[in-house]
């Protein structure tokens, strides 16, 4: 029902015919046009691509709301990651939120 009312405007025919359909008696065009629900438009998951000494290495997907500690122990505990850094010291350890997490290794 909400496709319909959302599709009115555009092809108000076929938008009728479906309303009629879906069992409507009266016309659409007298229905409230719907409204967003703003936690619908929140994310809750993100992909965060990881770079190892610049160059893209992997991509994690996590919660939006991930902690710096967290990510670490995510990004660390990745076997794509490790392959990177198994016997090498992290030298830096960049978590710019929501947007990428940066390693440099020496």
């Amino acid at each position: 029902e909400p496709f319909c009312l959302l599709l009115a405007p555009y092809e108000p025919h076929l938008a009728e015919e479906l309303w009629k359909a879906l069992g409507h008696n009266e016309s659409l065009v007298w229905e409230p046009f719907p409204v967003a629900d703003s936690a619908w438009l929140q994310q809750q998951m993100i992909e965060v691509p990881v770079q190892i000494n610049g160059k893209v290495r992997t991509k994690l997907e996590v919660p939006a709301e991930i902690t710096e500690d967290e990510i670490r122990e995510q990004v660390l505990a990745d076997p794509r990651v490790r392959e990177y850094t198994d016997a090498k010291e992290i030298a830096k350890f960049v978590w710019v939120p929501g947007r990428m997490v940066n390693l440099v290794v020496r």
